[in-house]
């Protein structure tokens, strides 16, 4: 017994803009963790100063970079649903 796809797949006419988005986000993100490894790599010392709650910067950056990720796939997730929808919209008009 075969299975179909679940739902009707048709042309994704937000996917240029999608892919814009997405990689303005992914240089963004890019541009931020460079310089989280050019001061790891030349400014040792000043990883290990202490920042927040007695964190040194290596761990207060770190985090910050995953929690930037998970908001940032978040926001693209919502931009994303919203060109959709006023894209397909428009399609049908």
């Amino acid at each position: 017994m075969l299975h179909g796809p679940a739902a009707e797949l048709g042309e994704d006419r937000a996917s240029k803009k999608k892919a814009k988005l997405g990689m303005i986000l992914f240089l963004f993100y890019l541009s931020l963790y460079v310089l989280f490894v050019v001061i790891g790599l030349f400014y040792t010392d000043l990883m290990s100063m202490k920042v927040v709650f007695g964190l040194n910067m290596a761990v207060t950056y770190g985090i910050g970079l995953i929690l930037l990720a998970m908001i940032m796939g978040f926001i693209y997730s919502l931009i994303c649903t919203s060109m959709e929808d006023k894209m397909n919209k428009e399609a049908e008009l």
